[in-house]
């Protein structure tokens, strides 16, 4: 009620009043006329993404590329990238009055006298080792699984783009310190430019200026450092991530996943909050790391001296296998029109890096031409279910293994007072026989897996009950596996082998493609010749036929697996037919 004298009501209540306007309002209307923001909010916020354990090896290293940039910023207030001579007078007592590079003494004043200054040193070199050490992983997670066809052949490369960046911004930035052992990678880099033949003392000149050491390396590496290197860092891991958007994010295979679906959490709120509490995981960890373990000291080896060596001086171990490369590369060199042509060191680091990281980028490019597999693929495969694939990375990965360990030798030879001649011999044949064996075994360990898993799909599993029979035999009681399990094993397709068109046309005329359709068969024969394909109905029925297990029972093709869907019956064990109703 309402007086009419127009006083307020007595019985507790006020009369509304109308609120003014917010102003954010229109202002989100007007630029969402123009941009469209609440439409792309709106479907790309409701993202499902899948849940697994191994896909957060990718988000490890993007939050490991945030850590850097983050202390990153924090270091370049204080780090002077100058060559120019002073007298160091800080904090370091026994450095004190020794001449040494502005660049060498920021550092030392970091470390020493920028209050949390060797916190942030450490939590950022820890964060480059993080930081390449996950994007390997993760390109090993991408390549076992099959994550790399198509359509994401083209994150494929934009991946070991990154991974190639990664490497040489480690080096650009553990360089910076100008300290003796970063001064000898630098002299090492300086004899790497000058084996390239003709260009070579020219590209060294350009980038010392002048005849080595110089005046200009410091700056110019910083520059690359902190400006031209992660700027293109930053476009493909946007790149990356937007691809990673636009084709959906793959899952492994599963009762209601298919090639046509994703089965996860939407982006708002689950994932974005997932993955904000991983990011300050890692953040967490690289902090403990930085304030617990000691990396690079550079206050213990000394400012850069041309005429000194760093004894047993190590690089970063991302650029340890091409180090070990040279180290047991023959000492061949050419000498020509008055020229010294360097092979010893121009194969193993300028031409042995390109063709492997050349090699990797074609991959997915060489499994597709190899298998004709021109299909999207959204699914995963388990690496037991493409043998040769998963040995080829293997042998890749022994390679790389034995070049890494022969980039110690010295300290293998120091430690085990053992001969660095002969551990020298030894890794020139190994890194030839390694991968090799390498291969074979894993090609041969994933066959036996698959046959396991056929064995189990058509027998069951062993259900530890041991049973007597009427003539006093005994056996274990087998088991059938439970619907989703099952699925899971088979939900892959057959492989098909490559057969070559006939050699001739219709009149008569050798195919010119002939020769290369051969080749391709005789790959694709020798890619899938051996897997083990998995069980067709037939031969599920009558393994339980000969077991006398009852079909309808044991292994019943209709139910309800464990996630809720059900299925309509027209599935076999195969995986080849499958409907799901929710």
């Amino acid at each position: 009620m309402s007086s009419s004298n127009g006083v307020a009501p007595t019985n507790g209540t006020r009369p509304a009043k109308a609120h003014k306007p917010s102003k954010a309002g229109p202002a989100a209307t007007w630029a969402d006329d123009r941009l469209g923001l609440a439409s792309m909010a709106k479907k790309n916020l409701r993202k499902v993404f899948p849940d697994h354990w191994s896909f957060m090896l990718g988000e490890i290293a993007l939050w490991s590329f945030v850590v850097l940039l983050l202390t990153g910023v924090f270091l370049t207030l204080w780090f002077r990238p100058s060559m120019v001579e002073v007298v160091y007078d800080g904090s370091y007592d026994q450095l004190r009055g020794i001449h040494m590079s502005e660049a060498y003494a920021s550092s030392l004043n970091i470390s020493f006298d920028v209050r949390a200054g060797l916190l942030m040193r450490q939590m950022h070199h820890w964060a480059a080792m993080v930081f390449v050490a996950s994007m390997m992983i993760h390109l090993l997670r991408v390549f076992f699984t099959g994550a790399f066809r198509k359509p994401r052949e083209l994150n494929w490369v934009i991946g070991s783009l990154l991974l190639l960046l990664g490497t040489l911004e480690g080096f650009t930035g553990y360089s910076l310190p100008d300290d003796l052992l970063s001064g000898t990678g630098i002299r090492a880099a300086d004899g790497f430019m000058k084996s390239m033949p003709v260009v070579g003392t020219y590209m060294s000149f350009f980038l010392f200026g002048g005849e080595f050491p110089g005046d200009s390396i410091i700056p110019r590496l910083y520059t690359v450092h902190v400006l031209l290197i992660p700027g293109l860092l930053l476009a493909l891991i946007a790149a990356h991530m937007l691809l990673l958007v636009y084709h959906k994010h793959t899952q492994w295979p599963g009762p209601g996943r298919t090639e046509q679906n994703v089965v996860g959490f939407p982006m708002l709120p689950v994932y974005a909050a997932k993955a904000g509490g991983f990011f300050f995981v890692v953040f967490g960890t690289l902090a403990l790391m930085g304030g617990l373990m000691s990396i690079n000291p550079v206050w213990r080896f000394g400012p850069y001296n041309p005429a000194e060596v760093t004894a047993g001086s190590q690089p970063d171990w991302y650029m340890g296998w091409p180090d070990g490369a040279l180290r047991i590369m023959p000492g061949l060199e050419t000498h020509i029109w008055g020229v010294t042509l360097s092979w010893n060191v121009f194969l193993p680091i300028i031409v042995l890096p390109g063709l492997m990281f050349t090699i990797l980028m074609m991959l997915p490019f060489i499994e597709a031409w190899i298998t004709g597999d021109k299909r999207e693929h959204h699914l995963l495969q388990r690496p037991r279910n493409a043998p040769t694939r998963t040995a080829l990375m293997v042998a890749l990965m022994t390679f790389y293994g034995l070049m890494w360990a022969a980039g110690g030798n010295d300290i293998i030879a120091l430690k085990m007072r053992l001969s660095i001649n002969q551990i020298t011999y030894f890794m020139r044949a190994a890194v030839f026989v390694g991968p090799v064996i390498a291969f074979l075994i894993t090609r041969r360990w994933c066959i036996s897996l698959q046959r396991h898993d056929k064995e189990v799909l058509l027998h069951g599993y062993e259900s530890g009950v041991i049973m007597r029979d009427a003539q006093g035999g005994y056996s274990e009681k087998h088991l059938p596996l439970p619907l989703d399990r099952a699925y899971t094993l088979t939900a892959r397709d057959r492989d098909e082998v490559f057969v070559p068109e006939t050699a001739v046309d219709g009149n008569g005329v050798p195919s010119p493609s002939n020769r290369k359709d051969r080749l391709r068969a005789k790959l694709s024969a020798y890619w899938y010749g051996s897997n083990i394909q998995k069980p067709t109905l037939a031969e599920l029925e009558e393994s339980h036929h000969h077991t006398e297990i009852d079909v309808a029972h044991e292994a019943p093709l209709e139910g309800h697996a464990a996630d809720g869907h059900q299925f309509d019956g027209r599935h076999d064990v195969s995986g080849e037919e499958l409907s799901t109703k929710h």
